[in-house]
């Protein structure tokens, strides 16, 4: 039998029957010695066969074998650096949720999550939350990063979950797509949700005076059918974001303002560093490229691991100054 994995806990996952029915199932142990670098072989959005187990009085079920993805977005595992956790599979579109300061994203973590994406074929769109609590320099700050990503290509959305601003035209986006929502713990994510679909109620926190961070409230990732034609995964919160698997010279195609002037580069194999005409680095001295781009392309060429770290903020947020008082 086939199904699509709508929950996953790690040691259980709830299945989606062709019948429209939920089964709770465990894995066969070869799953967990495939080879596979992850924490998690089975992920949110896996479609599945499945066998039934009617031995005892609650029906459960093993799945014996995964599809194959049409594409996986996976981050550094938290505690095995060497190994990779799947955050969900066979996604339409990745909502990124940004905010400005309850907690603050910064564009370090942006980036780490583009290039992510971007490697694994997977289209995101930058969705700026809380618009209702900017004051004017809040307000600034966010029009520029959404300027400086627009110019890049990628799409934004303004939003406000409380008073429903820019909603409407996420659902439009969303109808008919399997959607997933990422981004810090605090930046709305399961109230956006509730937004979108009030009867699912999902759990939500305040920020922490304290910390000025989010608390988690979603555990695990899981997906949920929407009353509009739409399907939503909804992930933990995510403090840091580490890249996986890329080697150095591959990492600038995954910045498309990069990969656009590659072929301009003196040498082929360029990493836009020190290299002499360089196409990159002339671009970023004329101003056609952000320097907080080019500094988070530094981190991830020189294997930074990205940590929710005051110290990394304030480094985004000079090189964001610095850009804008050239321009």
């Amino acid at each position: 039998m086939i199904g699509l994995v709508y929950k996953s806990t790690g040691s259980w996952y709830t299945v989606k029957k062709e019948d429209g029915n939920f089964v709770e199932c465990r894995i066969k142990g070869k799953f967990r010695i495939k080879g596979i670098k992850s924490t998690n072989p089975i992920a949110v959005g896996d479609v599945v066969d499945y066998e039934l187990d009617e031995s005892s009085d609650v029906i459960t079920g093993v799945i014996t074998n995964i599809h194959d993805r049409k594409n996986y977005i996976v981050r550094k595992s938290v505690n095995l650096s060497h190994q990779m956790h799947i955050i969900a599979s066979n996604v339409d579109y990745v909502f990124l949720l940004i905010t400005i300061n309850n907690p603050s994203t910064t564009t370090s973590f942006i980036d780490r999550f583009l290039v992510t994406a971007e490697a694994y074929g997977i289209e995101t769109i930058l969705v700026f939350n809380k618009i209702d609590t900017f004051d004017d320099a809040m307000l600034d700050e966010q029009l520029y990063l959404q300027y400086i990503y627009e110019q890049i290509g990628y799409k934004c959305l303004r939003v406000s979950s409380t008073e429903a601003k820019g909603v409407d035209k996420l659902k439009e986006m969303m109808v008919g797509k399997v959607s997933m929502f990422s981004g810090h713990s605090g930046v709305g994510k399961s109230t956006l949700v509730n937004a979108l679909e009030p009867s699912l109620q999902l759990k939500t926190k305040h920020i922490s005076e304290q910390s000025k961070q989010g608390q988690h409230t979603t555990t695990f990732a899981e997906m949920y059918d929407l009353s509009f034609g739409a399907q939503i995964i909804d992930t933990p919160g995510i403090k840091g974001f580490g890249v996986v698997d890329m080697e150095k010279e591959e990492i600038s195609g995954y910045f498309p303002e990069f990969f656009k002037l590659k072929d301009q580069c003196k040498f082929n194999n360029c990493l836009h560093k020190d290299e002499p005409k360089c196409a990159v680095k002339e671009a970023l001295e004329k101003d056609e490229i952000s320097w907080s781009r080019y500094n988070s392309y530094l981190k991830i060429l020189e294997g930074d691991d990205e940590t929710y770290r005051t110290d990394i903020y304030n480094a985004d947020r000079i090189a964001s100054d610095e850009t804008r008082n050239k321009q």
